[in-house]
């Protein structure tokens, strides 16, 4: 019995220490700038070592230059240090050396469920950025992954930074008051219940500096169409406002139409935002009179979920004169609609509206309470025959910030060894409905 018992601790201890063993970073072929933005600060219990493994070139190149950046600012500078591994067959030297315990994918989308799959069945924790998957054939392979991730005891984590934006924060709140919100609309798919909108630009600025796209960002077979991509925030937003800690299925998803349509770029554009001076040859397949883009970045989703009439729409122009890029939705409910609006009139900084259909003002000021309990500082303000509410700077901590707080996140799963059970289903459910909307547009 006494020797039972002591090979029961043995284990128990065993699970612990490595749960409490300290974090390390791998960074797996940093195709895209969200690798770098969760290096944008420091983490207790991560070390500042991260192990870097990708084939050389100016992807790379770009990605280091980045954390160089964060390392060398006048305030709050990190101090991680890249160590490099540079080589054709990096994945399977990572996979081979695992000098790490939670790895970090950011890149090439046509690459990254392969990544994410190989590195679960090495049983390594996996926090990718959206899109995990840009088609079915890769929507399958993610099924696959969560199965592998599943049974190595390892997590696997897509960076929903948009659940870090305080109006949707508080919009989701709010949607949960009974007494404000009234219970959510089924709606039709003429009148959706739920719409989210975003509108994206090719040119913009990152951590205070023009951003420079890499090439093949401009491929959607390797950056995936923007009803695949964009999209993906968009769809977990509608399931997580609307089903908050509910496990959802693909059965609970009936899709009423989808479409697509391209945005259109020079080359004298590409070549500003690229840096290069042609079009590579896996992009003629796009081009229009050899002289002119079609990126099929835009699209738009309507779907039902579970009953719920609901639309979702990402736009990508190239640039835009003034602001940056937007975000606009709307939850529509028995007594109020709560809206968040972006645009000229709110200087581009997100807000967010509550409009009384069933509602008295001394209702709605009385049930706010309950909230500005919860978030110190919040207030309600009269503006014609809708309320602003009113969010303190604070908890305005901004795009770049979010990934940051996603990783925070991640990381404290990461010392429970488990994600909340709702998550991983209902990754599969957003990833199947973008995967199939995407299915039903190409049809038309």
């Amino acid at each position: 019995m006494l020797k039972k018992s002591f090979f029961l601790f043995s284990i128990i201890s065993s699970a612990v220490i490595a749960q409490n063993k300290p974090i390390q970073f791998i960074t797996l072929d940093p195709g895209h700038f969200h690798a770098a933005l969760v290096q944008n600060k420091t983490y207790e219990n991560v070390e500042k070592v991260v192990n870097v493994y990708a084939p050389s070139g100016q992807d790379l190149q770009d990605h280091l230059k980045r954390i160089e950046s964060y390392n060398t600012r006048a305030k709050n500078p990190t101090n991680w240090q890249e160590n490099v591994y540079q080589g054709n067959d990096y994945l399977e030297k990572m996979i081979a050396e695992k000098k790490g315990n939670v790895l970090v994918i950011a890149g090439n989308n046509k690459k990254k469920t392969e990544y994410i799959i190989k590195a679960a069945e090495a049983g390594i924790n996996i926090l990718a950025d959206k899109p995990m998957c840009i088609d079915t054939k890769g929507y399958i392979q993610l099924q696959k992954a969560f199965e592998a991730a599943k049974k190595n005891n390892v997590l696997l984590y897509d960076i929903m930074t948009e659940r870090s934006e305080i109006t949707t924060v508080l919009q989701k709140e709010l949607s949960q008051i009974s007494t404000i919100f009234g219970t959510l609309k089924k709606g039709t798919p003429a009148d959706p219940s739920i719409i989210k909108e975003s509108v994206h630009h090719f040119y913009k600025y990152v951590s205070g500096s023009p951003l420079k796209r890499p090439t093949w960002f401009m491929d959607v077979s390797q950056q995936g169409e923007g009803i695949v991509d964009v999209t993906t925030h968009l769809v977990d937003l509608v399931q997580w406002a609307a089903f908050p800690n509910v496990t959802l299925s693909t059965k609970d998803v009936e899709l009423t139409s989808a479409k697509r349509w391209p945005t259109t770029m020079t080359l004298s554009q590409f070549s500003l935002i690229t840096g290069s001076s042609t079009f590579p040859d896996f992009l003629k397949k796009d081009l229009k009179n050899d002289t002119t883009l079609n990126i099929f970045a835009n699209g738009e989703i309507n779907y039902r979920l579970k009953g719920v009439n609901a639309k979702v729409k990402v736009l990508w122009n190239y640039s835009t004169p003034e602001g940056g890029d937007t975000h606009y939705s709307i939850m529509k409910g028995t007594k109020a609609n709560l809206e968040i609006r972006q645009g000229k009139e709110e200087k581009f900084v997100p807000q967010l509206y509550i409009k009384p259909l069933n509602l008295t003002d001394s209702e709605l000021t009385s049930a706010f309470e309950t909230l500005k309990a919860k978030f110190a500082g919040i207030n309600l303000k009269k503006q014609g025959s809708e309320w602003l509410v009113e969010i303190p700077d604070v908890y305005r901590t901004g795009h770049e910030a979010h990934f940051g707080e996603v990783m925070d996140r991640f990381l404290d799963y990461k010392a429970k060894n488990q994600l909340p059970a709702w998550e991983v289903p209902n990754m599969l459910v957003k990833y199947y409905t973008t995967t199939k909307a995407l299915e039903l547009a190409k049809k038309k």
